[in-house]
C-alpha cells in the first residue's frame, strides 16, 4: 500500500477542524456559573423550607396549648392539626409533613394517602433525639433517597418547645428536593442547546475547511445505505490515494465479499425470522458469554421490556436469577425454571426452558431459553386443591359426628330414653348442615356461570330494610338492642327483593351471631348523588385488622372453631359479595377489634328531590 504524505494526509485536516471546535467549546462551558447556581438554590430552598417550618410551628404551639372542651364542641387537636396542614398540600416544595406529640404519636400528616399513619407511633430515632433535646432550634436537613420514588430529597425535624417550657412535639417535613435538581437539568439544557448552536456554526467552517474529505465520506456514506438495502452492484468512486481513497478501494473489495456471503445467508435468515414472529413463545438467545443477542416480541411482551434496550444485558438479570444461577450453572439446568413475578396483587408466573447451543467440538456458542406463561394454569391448579381441601374439610365434620352417633345407637344408645333423642337430635343438625353447605355451593357456582338473572324490580328500599329487620327482631333469641337511623322518605331501588334479602340475612346473621348479651346492632342508609349507602354495625368482638380484606373470600372464617359452633360454612359473605356486584354495587367491612365490625354495601340510586328528610 502506497504510503500518504502528511500535506496530503487526513490527519493534518483532522487537528485543523479539532483545534478550531476546542476553541469555540472552551468560551461556552461555564462549569463555574453551573456550580456556583446550584449552591444558590439550594440555599434558597433550604431557607424556604426553614420559613415555612418556623411558621407552621408557632400555629402548631398555639394549637398545642390551646384548651379545649368536648362538650362544647370544640374540634381535637388531631382536627386543627390537618386543617393547618391541609395548607401545605399544593406545596410544591414540600412532599410531606408529619406533626408527632411528645410521645412520638402521630398526630397528623399533610399525605392524603397516609392518613392511616395518624395514631401510630413514630419510630424514626432523630425525632426521638430531637423530642428528648432540650434545644428549640430545628435540626440540620438530612439528604436522602426516597425509598419509593428514588429521587432525593431533604429531611428536617424541629421542636415543639413554648419559651421557657419542655418539648410537647415536632415537626417531621420531607422537602422536594428534586425540585432544585430539576431547574438545574433546565439549566443545563439552555447550556446544551447555546452548544449546539455553537457546534453549528463550527460545523458551517468545518465543512468549509473539509470540503476535501466529506465528499468521499458522503460517497460512501451512500453507498453504505445501499449495502443495507440489499444493493451491491454500486461502487464508491476513489477521488485519491489518502487514506480515504484507500479505504474506498478496501470498501469496494468488501462489497464484492458481502455480495457473495449475502445470498447464502439470506435464505437461512427469512426462516428464523418467520419462525420467531409467529411464534406464541418467548423466545431469547445468548452469546458464549450470557449476554442477549435475540429476543422475540412475545418474550419482551411476557417480561415487559423494550426490544432494544435489553439487548447485551446479562440473561440472567433480565430474568431475575441473580443469586439463585450463574450462567454456568444455567447451561447445566437440565429441568424447566420457574419464573415467579408474582406481587401482592395479581400472580404472574412464567416456565423457562433452556436449550444450549453447542457445537459438535463441543464448544458452547450460548444458549436458548423458550418462555410460557403458566399463570392461569398454577392459579387455577392451587384454586382447585384449596376448594378440594375446604369442601373435604367441611364435609368430613359433620360426618364424623354422625358416624361417632350413629354408631353409638346401633351399638345400643337407641335403647336409651334420654341419650337416643339428643343423638338423633345431633345427627339431624350436622344433616341440616351438610345440606346447607351444598345449597350454598350450588348457589355460587350458580353464580360463577352466570346462569341466573336478577328479576329486578322497583323496590322502596326503607318498606324493604324495615321489614327484614322487623322479621329479625321479633324472631331473635339473645338480649340485643336494634337501632334504626332510616330515612324518614321512600328510596326507590331497581333490586331482586330475593336475592337482596339473602344477602341482609347472611350479613344480619352475622352480627347477631358474633353480638354479646345487651349488645346493639345498628341499621343505617345514607344517601348519595348516585347511590345509598347500606350499613349493618355491631358491637362484637370484632375482626382483626390483617383478617378483614379476607371476610369475603370463600370458607374464610376468621375464628373457625366459633363460626362452626354456631352453624356457619363460611359461604354467607362470599354469596352476598356476588350478588351485591351482580347489582353493581361494592361491598366492604370495617372493623375494631373488640369494639365491633360494620358492613356496607352499596346499590345503584338517583335521589329525588324531595329526598331531604331524615329520622
Amino acid at each position: 500500500m502506497k504510503k500518504v504524505s502528511f500535506f496530503r494526509s487526513i490527519h493534518l485536516k483532522l487537528v485543523m477542524i479539532i483545534v478550531l471546535l476546542i476553541l469555540i467549546s472552551i468560551q461556552i462551558i461555564g462549569v463555574y456559573f453551573v456550580g456556583s447556581l446550584e449552591n444558590t438554590l439550594e440555599d434558597n430552598f433550604e431557607t424556604s423550607i426553614k420559613d415555612k417550618m418556623n411558621i407552621l410551628s408557632i400555629s402548631l404551639e398555639e394549637q398545642f396549648l390551646k384548651e379545649r372542651s368536648i362538650e362544647n364542641g370544640d374540634p381535637t387537636l388531631e382536627d386543627d392539626v390537618k386543617r393547618l396542614l391541609s395548607d401545605d398540600n399544593n406545596s410544591t416544595d414540600i412532599q410531606e409533613i408529619r406533626v408527632v406529640n411528645r410521645n412520638s404519636i402521630i398526630i397528623g400528616t399533610s399525605d392524603l394517602e397516609n392518613q392511616n399513619l395518624v395514631g401510630q407511633k413514630m419510630i424514626n430515632p432523630d425525632v426521638r433525639r430531637t423530642l428528648a433535646n432540650s434545644s428549640s432550634l430545628p435540626s440540620e436537613p438530612i439528604k436522602k433517597i426516597d425509598e419509593n420514588t428514588k429521587k432525593r430529597i431533604y429531611v428536617w425535624i424541629t421542636p415543639i418547645k413554648p419559651q421557657g417550657g419542655e418539648t410537647i412535639g415536632a415537626i417531621y417535613l420531607v422537602g422536594k428536593i428534586e425540585n432544585v435538581y430539576k431547574q438545574m437539568d433546565e439549566i443545563n439544557q439552555i447550556f446544551q442547546k447555546g452548544t449546539i448552536i455553537t457546534l453549528v456554526v463550527t460545523a458551517i467552517l468545518g465543512v468549509l475547511l473539509a470540503r476535501t474529505i466529506t465528499r468521499p465520506i458522503s460517497d460512501m456514506q451512500k453507498h453504505a445505505f445501499a449495502l443495507s438495502k440489499g444493493n451491491f452492484s454500486r461502487k464508491v468512486k476513489v477521488y485519491g490515494f489518502d487514506e480515504i481513497g484507500q479505504l474506498a478501494i478496501t470498501f469496494n473489495n468488501l462489497t464484492k465479499k458481502l455480495q457473495e456471503s449475502q445470498a447464502t445467508t439470506e435464505s437461512e435468515r427469512r426462516k428464523l425470522s418467520s419462525v420467531l414472529s409467529y411464534m406464541t413463545d418467548g423466545v431469547i438467545a445468548t452469546d458464549r458469554r450470557g449476554r442477549i443477542i435475540l429476543i422475540n416480541e412475545p418474550a419482551a411482551k411476557m417480561l415487559d421490556v423494550s426490544r432494544e434496550t435489553v439487548l447485551s444485558e446479562p440473561v440472567i438479570t433480565l430474568l431475575g436469577l441473580e443469586g439463585k444461577y450463574t450462567f454456568e450453572e444455567l447451561l447445566e439446568e437440565r429441568e424447566s425454571v420457574i419464573l415467579d413475578y408474582s406481587t401482592h396483587y395479581e400472580p404472574y408466573i412464567l416456565r423457562a426452558n433452556i436449550s444450549v447451543i453447542q457445537k459438535e467440538t463441543g464448544f458452547v456458542n450460548g444458549l436458548i431459553t423458550v418462555l410460557h406463561d403458566i399463570t392461569e394454569q398454577e392459579k387455577i391448579d392451587m384454586e382447585r386443591k384449596e376448594f378440594v381441601a375446604n369442601v373435604s374439610h367441611e364435609l368430613r365434620t359433620p360426618l364424623t359426628t354422625m358416624r361417632s352417633y350413629v354408631e353409638a345407637l346401633s351399638e345400643g344408645a337407641w335403647q336409651d330414653e334420654e341419650l337416643a333423642p339428643n343423638f338423633l337430635e345431633v345427627t339431624q343438625n350436622e344433616t341440616e348442615r351438610m345440606i346447607r353447605l351444598v345449597n350454598d355451593l350450588l348457589q355460587l357456582s350458580k353464580l360463577d356461570s352466570r346462569d341466573y338473572q336478577l328479576n329486578k324490580e322497583l323496590v322502596d328500599f326503607i318498606v324493604f330494610y324495615n321489614r327484614i329487620i322487623d322479621r329479625f327482631e321479633l324472631t331473635k333469641e339473645q338480649n340485643v338492642t336494634f337501632e334504626r337511623k332510616l330515612p324518614n322518605h321512600a328510596a326507590f331501588v331497581e333490586i331482586d327483593e330475593d336475592k337482596l334479602t339473602q344477602v341482609l340475612d347472611n350479613i344480619i346473621s352475622n352480627a347477631l351471631k358474633y353480638s354479646p348479651e345487651g349488645g346493639k346492632i345498628t341499621f343505617a342508609i345514607k344517601e348519595q348523588e348516585k347511590q345509598i349507602i347500606v350499613s349493618v354495625s355491631d358491637k362484637g368482638v370484632g375482626i382483626p385488622k390483617e383478617n378483614l380484606d379476607k371476610v369475603f373470600e370463600r370458607f374464610y372464617r376468621v375464628d373457625k372453631a366459633r363460626t362452626r359452633k354456631l352453624g356457619g360454612t363460611g359461604l354467607g359473605l362470599a354469596i352476598a359479595k356476588e350478588m351485591v356486584e351482580a347489582h353493581g354495587g361494592k361491598i366492604w367491612a370495617t372493623s375494631k377489634e373488640g369494639k365491633g365490625t360494620k358492613v356496607s354495601f352499596t346499590l345503584p340510586y338517583i335521589q329525588s328531590e324531595e329526598d331531604d328528610d331524615w329520622v
